[in-house]
């Protein structure tokens, strides 16, 4: 285990190319775990993640002002989201420690990923999410057995009292960020792009960023591709954050930090005032010679719609990729002659009603005692 510039930990490999897969066969994450910290023995996690389609759209592409696109869908795992493989590699980390309980704080996509990973692995789930925190996403959250905590002091602090009780309570983190296996689970979708563009690089990359972690596991996956002797360079990286909710975009501009407005976006994936590995995700795109762009509200509604014209089917959030590369051709961030991957985090996702719940919500402050009154009556009945 190795740390960056900002103190964050960072694994490592001994990189060669005998460490990637041979061409053929199966798609998913757990292709690549000779780059994964996983080591040898059976794969237990039951969910089947990875081997999201890169789709070749002439359509989107000619709307968005260039003349080659290429959409990385991942919506199509257990929760919708890219979130699932983050997810997936916590929990089969934890299967084989012997975890009984996963933690996690969350805008709302880790969270449904972790209670559904969570529900699948017979493991307990103890979520933070803030107070306004969509309904629908909390009630998704309860249906798959997790115990939900609603923290009226918003995501920061949920994220705090979540490490918190991790590290008092011994339960599994699966905080994004924080714990190194998160970037590890979300660095292979650059491994997949890679494969899926004929083992080659492409010259730019679009995504939405919230806390950083999904923008530096795909440059991480990148650099270890090139460590690899795969590919000569590393794509250009840009982020793309809410104008609601921009701390990345003022931070690579070098501006002052000035008050965000979470709730001002509906892209609720990425509304995040203070990105956990802030730092170290504005690094990684200076180091890529890419860019920030911060896109409207009216701009992620029309990228959805476009999207969805296309067969494609989003949230805000996941809609903000292309939103930005839009955005990105306007500004001259992006040629016209360039190959750009957008990638497409998540789609709303649901469940059908449960006849019978055995998950529990509470709305609570910041305080762990708190969450142990309120827990002395549930029993954390682990999920049917």
């Amino acid at each position: 285990m190795a740390r960056n510039d900002h103190g964050d930990d960072l694994l490592t490999y001994d990189y060669g190319p005998d460490l990637l897969p041979a061409p053929g066969g199966p798609l998913d994450m757990w292709r690549y775990r000779d780059l994964l910290p996983i080591g040898t023995g059976s794969v237990r996690y039951p969910l089947a993640v990875g081997g999201s389609p890169l789709l070749c759209s002439p359509e989107l592409a000619d709307q968005a002002g260039i003349e080659r696109l290429w959409v990385k869908d991942e919506t199509h795992g257990p929760s919708a989201s890219n979130k699932d493989r983050a997810t997936a590699l916590v929990l089969e980390s934890g299967l084989r420690s012997g975890a009984s309980v996963i933690t996690t704080s969350s805008t709302g996509n880790a969270a449904i990923a972790t209670a559904i990973g969570a529900a699948a692995c017979g493991v307990r789930a103890v979520i933070f999410v803030p107070d306004d925190c969509m309904p629908s996403k909390v009630e998704l959250m309860r249906r798959c057995g997790a115990v939900v905590f609603r923290v009226r002091q918003g995501y920061r602090a949920a994220f705090e009292l979540s490490r918190q009780a991790s590290a008092e309570l011994g339960w599994l983190d699966r905080n994004t960020g924080v714990n190194p296996l998160t970037l590890e689970g979300k660095k292979t979708v650059a491994f997949e792009v890679w494969e899926q563009l004929g083992r080659r690089a492409p010259d730019v990359v679009i995504l939405p960023v919230g806390d950083g972690p999904t923008l530096v596991g795909f440059a991480k996956g990148f650099n270890e591709l090139r460590a690899c002797g795969a590919v000569p360079r590393v794509p250009r990286v840009i982020g793309v954050q809410a104008t609601a909710c921009q701390p990345l975009v003022r931070a690579w501009r070098n501006e002052p930090p000035a008050p965000e407005d979470p709730a001002g976006t509906a892209a609720d994936g990425i509304a995040v005032p203070v990105p956990s590995i802030g730092g170290w995700t504005v690094d990684e795109v200076r180091r890529t010679g890419g860019a920030f762009v911060a896109v409207s509200e009216d701009e992620l509604r029309a990228a959805g719609r476009i999207l969805a014209g296309c067969g494609v089917d989003s949230e805000p959030a996941g809609a903000a990729s292309y939103a930005g590369l839009r955005r990105a051709v306007r500004d001259s961030l992006v040629a016209s002659n360039e190959e750009v991957v957008v990638l497409v985090t998540g789609r709303e996702v649901s469940l059908t009603p449960a006849s019978a719940s055995n998950g529990a919500v509470f709305t609570i402050d910041a305080d762990l005692g708190e969450v142990l009154s309120r827990m002395g009556g549930v029993d954390l009945p682990l999920p049917t």
